[in-house]
């Protein structure tokens, strides 16, 4: 970077120190358009601040173009305004200016744009095959004169895609493009292959499943969703040393046939018998006169695009512990994952293995499976030789944390493989309360195991779909756990995709269900425009922009959300509130709903659609005032308050002797300020006089800690959270759940397991049975977690931690805690406990941020900040609070 300009004044004590995409620094063959910039820096000057940076871009990383200085302390979602030309490489690099001067330049980012479908000659190819089959081998050799210096492979599929060059791997990516709304977007990957070619004879070969493209899919278990045919697209696009271009594309010059694997479902599982393995398909001699050569699909390419969001990978290898019972062998990984077995066995010739999988064991210690419904979850092997083996499935994922083996060899290994979108963490938290730091371990472990791809529902069942009521609830917890914008962003585009023309939001995204597949008592019913689902094309935007501080998700999603918005105003007509519909899902699973009937709540399903649609358009103000229209942001208000007062004045005074109904009324502001203060006093009763019984479902149970703690009842927020009596979130802590339970009895106090009775089904007439061990859906009160027990908050009108509430609140049942979140500033972090009287507080807030300390004290308390006064914020750096005297929650009774 030497031709790059040295500032005549500098600042040495300022560094740059993360200069990142929103794509992420590993991913290459990104989208041509949508790079967002951001970066932290660290200060040893404490008065150090950003007043302007300066950008300079390459395309080889040595001739720079410097941009002009921008003023101010921007440094989070910068758009680049040029879009990117495909394969293009961008070399980055940001200086920031203080009061000092100029920091030096910062360590270069590297962005390298992939290529759309319509610019690819790849064809999509495939042979014959049967649903549910063999897994199709497509190949093809080729010979190169000289060994390449730079070679990319763009790889996509109907279905799911494998690939090796030269026998290895092409990517640690799985279960490869992923899931989209096929019908207009599927994914193309890109990967640096440079290393596996070499000067002669090559040989490329890909294995393509079913996946969700046309496996069975969805709890109608229906196929050829998307389509009936499966193929690959691939090119391979590689230079020389010369200089020269080869490129090697998917035509009908490739050749396929069938391996060992003989079927592979994700819900199935795989079966594979190793005597029909294509010995040397890998090698350039393969005899391949017995395939037939590939066939070129209809499809429209221009439904191809770069990916722009992380891959699934593994994330984890747990050991397994190996019991032998009677005939079978039980493994245990200690943990609910998503993922499979690597089987290590010592057998015979001809000795089949099978694998069930199970969330978790009878009390008979069989794996209870019953709660799969039609997902066999199994695998099956038969071995082509004496000896050891290493036995893994493909094309698959199981939810289990258990696995039984029927087989004569020997079991020598097991290891639980853990997969999940490879999403970075971001926060972690630790406390005084053992219990509680395991639920928050649970709510993180569900959260990975069902971002697959998509945020779905369970990793288990034969469903596994992405329902909008449970992404919605969970979205501001899964944007603190892990580094979800990118992940959110794919996902919200389609949600779009999958909006009716008339703006209804489907139950589930992708939109897999068809009318006759929901039976809601008996009856059919539509899955779109679902109040507490739909409203994620609102909620989950905010909640992404809120916590990560770039205007790109509400750019994106803004037609989006006031297309769904104009679907309410539309169904309330002249009326101002919505009708009462055929069926609402309501404050699902409540405790108290018949468990047959999990939509049957307490409180009044109308009036927990209108006070969505009051929150929808109340969101959808604040997004038309950040990057819309302010005219249309007062009309909205003006709407949302309207609604608010007619859902009050007919469904209010009842609704609010619900746990949820208070909730909502108190969050969502639906009841006159006058009231306020009441609904509170009555909601903190209820809790005390159920002795911190929760009584909230999937709608409620994300807001009624703040509905408490918000209107100053912090100890029975923290009675309700501490509870180990059923229901609450630590009884499944007690009963050594690992993940979070769908029903909160999913195990009774008995030992019993649920029967995930459900009073609904298919249009086959089947039962709809509903029981899963790993739904993060209840985990969403890990938001208020760290907001109030760590006490960090983002400031919804300075987002992504650029200001940040420090508002700890100790308790009786809590004496220490600590929390870090890596913010897109750097590291935002706390680390406090009551000792002799005082609370004593370790603060570290990152460059660019202020602080706004909200401590908790009292009449007598005396706060202290590094040895000196309590200034009304703070800025960067590591600082020591002290409060005597601090008011902790419960201690005064």
């Amino acid at each position: 970077m030497s031709d790059l300009p040295e500032p005549t004044a500098t600042d040495a004590a300022t560094r740059v120190t993360g200069l990142r995409s929103a794509f992420g620094r590993d991913l290459i063959g990104t989208p041509l358009r949508g790079l967002r910039l951001s970066w932290s820096a660290t200060s040893d000057d404490p008065q150090a601040r950003q007043e302007g940076y300066q950008l300079a871009v390459s395309a080889d990383g040595a001739s720079w173009n410097v941009q002009d200085e921008v003023a101010g302390n921007a440094s989070i979602g910068i758009r680049e305004a040029r879009d990117f030309a495909p394969r293009e490489v961008r070399h980055y690099t940001v200086r920031i200016r203080t009061g000092a001067g100029w920091s030096a330049w910062s360590e270069p980012l590297v962005v390298e744009a992939g290529v759309p479908g319509a610019d690819l000659a790849a064809q999509i190819v495939g042979i014959p095959s049967e649903i549910g089959g063999p897994v199709p081998l497509l190949r093809r050799t080729f010979t190169l004169d000289q060994a390449p210096t730079r070679a990319r492979l763009r790889l996509s599929a109907l279905g799911l895609v494998d690939a090796w060059i030269n026998g290895v791997r092409v990517s640690d990516a799985l279960l490869t493009p992923g899931w989209t709304s096929y019908q207009e977007r599927i994914l193309v990957d890109t990967a640096d292959v440079t290393d596996l070619l070499r000067e002669g004879e090559n040989v490329i070969v890909a294995a393509v499943g079913d996946g969700w493209y046309r496996g069975h899919f969805g709890f109608a278990y229906r196929k050829a969703i998307y389509g009936d045919r499966s193929g690959v697209l691939a090119q391979l696009e590689i230079t020389g040393a010369d200089g020269s271009e080869t490129t090697i594309v998917t035509d009908d010059s490739w050749r396929g046939g069938f391996g060992a694997v003989r079927s592979a479902g994700i819900y199935e599982g795989t079966v594979i018998d190793q005597n029909l393995e294509a010995v040397g398909v890998h090698q350039a001699g393969f005899d391949d006169s017995g395939w037939v050569a590939a066939s070129a699909l209809e499809a429209d390419l221009s439904r191809f695009e770069p990916r722009g969001a992380a891959p699934v990978r593994v994330i984890q290898e747990r050991p397994m512990s190996i019991e032998q019972k009677n005939d079978r062998v039980l493994l245990d990984s200690g943990q609910n994952i998503s993922g499979w077995v690597r089987l290590v066995v010592r057998g015979s010739a001809g000795d089949v293995v099978t694998v069930r999988h199970a969330e978790v064991l009878e009390p008979s210690g069989a794996l209870h499976t019953v709660a799969l419904r039609k997902a066999k979850a199994t695998d099956v092997y038969t071995l082509a030789s004496d000896g050891e083996h290493v036995l893994e499935p493909v094309f698959t994922f199981h939810g289990f944390r258990y696995s039984d083996v029927v087989t004569d060899a020997e079991v020598v290994s097991a290891t639980a493989i853990a997969v999940s979108s490879d999403l970075a963490a971001r926060g972690t938290f630790r406390s005084s309360d053992a219990a509680l730091d395991q639920f928050h371990s649970n709510v993180l472990w569900s959260q990975r195991d069902n971002f697959v791809s998509v945020p779905t529902d369970c990793p288990q069942r034969d469903e596994r779909l992405g329902w909008t009521g449970d992404a919605q609830a969970f979205a501001a917890t899964a944007n603190t756990l892990l580094d979800t914008e990118a992940f959110w962003v794919s996902w919200l585009r389609d949600l779009e995709i999958d909006q009716t023309d008339e703006g209804g939001v489907a139950s589930v995204v992708p939109d897999i269900i068809r009318y006759e597949d929901m039976l809601m008592g008996g009856a059919p019913t539509d899955n779109m425009g679902r109040a507490g689902w739909a409203d994620a094309a609102t909620i989950v935007p905010l909640a992404v922009y809120e916590s990560y501080g770039s205007t790109e998700v509400l750019e994106r999603q803004l037609d989006s959300m006031r297309r769904w918005v104009a679907h309410l105003r539309r169904r309330a007509g002249e009326d101002v509130v919505l009708p009462t519909e055929p069926f609402q899902y309501g404050d699902w699973l409540d405790p108290d709903a018949p468990a047959a009937r999990p939509w049957e709540a307490k409180v009044d399903s109308d009036y927990v659609a209108n006070a969505f649609y009051v929150h929808s358009t109340r969101l959808l103000a604040q997004a038309e005032r950040i990057v819309g229209d302010a005219d249309a942001a007062a009309d909205y208000d003006d709407l949302a308050d309207r609604v608010a007062q007619a859902t009050w004045e007919r469904w209010g005074e009842e609704a609010v002797s619900t746990q949820t109904g208070a909730a909502l009324a108190l969050e969502f502001d639906l009841a006159p300020s006058e009231r306020r203060a009441g609904i509170a006093t009555d909601l903190a009763a209820n809790v005390v006089a159920a002795e911190g019984r929760i009584s909230t479902g999937f709608l409620g149970t994300p807001l009624v800690l703040f509905a408490l703690s918000n209107n100053g009842h912090v100890a029975e927020a923290y009675r309700m959270l501490l509870r180990h009596d059923a229901p609450s979130w630590l009884y499944q802590v007690d009963r050594g759940a690992t993940t979070v339970w769908e029903r909160w009895d999913a195990i009774k106090p008995d030992g019993s397991i649920h029967g995930g009775d459900m009073d609904a089904g298919n249009s086959s007439g089947e039962s709809g049975g509903m029981l899963s061990f790993n739904h993060y859906a209840y985990g969403a009160m890990i938001d208020w977690v760290y907001r109030t027990v760590a006490g960090l908050a983002p400031d919804a009108a300075d987002p992504g931690y650029r200001t940040v509430h420090v508002a700890p609140r100790p308790s009786t049942g809590i004496d220490r805690a600590a929390a870090t979140i890596a913010t897109g500033l750097g590291e935002l972090g706390i680390d406090w406990s009551l000792t002799e009287g005082a609370l004593e507080a370790t603060l570290t807030v990152p460059f660019g941020a202020r602080a706004l300390l909200e401590l908790p004290t009292t009449a007598e308390s005396v706060v202290t900040v590094d040895d000196g006064p309590a200034p009304d914020e703070l800025g960067h750096g590591i600082h020591r609070i002290r409060v005597t005297a601090p008011a902790v929650a419960g201690a005064e009774g």
